[in-house]
């Protein structure tokens, strides 16, 4: 797996230098209210998840990026692809998430990198149709959905959190890269 280069940033795999960083950016409350069920994270679940993401790696052939800023090497938060568990609609399909720390908002660093997932779904992996699902009321990521052509198909419901979510979509044949 190749990494990904951008303008500005560094799209690649985890490392453990990579853990501390991520659990700073995951023990934001802010950052945080729209991830799952809203709750910051501790280092062991941080380091959980990048387990996970890594095994997903392995076993899918993508999977959720470390984001690296170009210029100064510092991480900046995460970014990619994974397969949800629920809700029904969009259980084992392909998302595309991302968080980046709060001091990285603002930037376009979150258009920038998620245009890059996007990208290496749909043309490097070959994956037809993405979906994302932020919560009602995350307008921030629902402008970056809007920015890469995704287009809001309806609304879910997240059966492990209890909240709404907005589905959008994008399939390869709508992509305009």
């Amino acid at each position: 797996m190749n990494d990904i280069r951008t303008p500005r940033l560094l799209l690649r795999r985890w490392q453990d230098d990579d853990l501390v960083p991520l659990s700073e950016i995951h023990a934001d409350p802010t950052v945080m209210q729209w991830i799952g069920d809203g709750r910051p994270r501790s280092l062991e679940e941080t380091a959980e998840e990048i387990e996970a993401w890594e095994e997903e790696w392995d076993d899918e052939g993508f999977g959720v990026f470390a984001v690296e800023l170009l210029g100064s090497g510092e991480l900046a938060g995460a970014v990619g692809l994974y397969v949800p568990d629920s809700p029904p609609e969009i259980a084992d399909r392909i998302a595309l998430t991302w968080r980046l720390g709060r001091v990285y908002w603002g930037q376009g660093y979150a258009s920038e990198a998620a245009h890059a997932a996007l990208e290496f779904a749909l043309q490097d992996r070959g994956i037809d149709r993405v979906v994302a699902a932020p919560r009602p009321g995350d307008s921030a990521s629902a402008n970056v959905l809007e920015k890469l052509g995704m287009t809001m198909e309806g609304a879910v419901q997240d059966p492990v959190h209890g909240h709404d979510l907005r589905l959008y979509t994008i399939d390869l044949t709508e992509y305009e890269g």
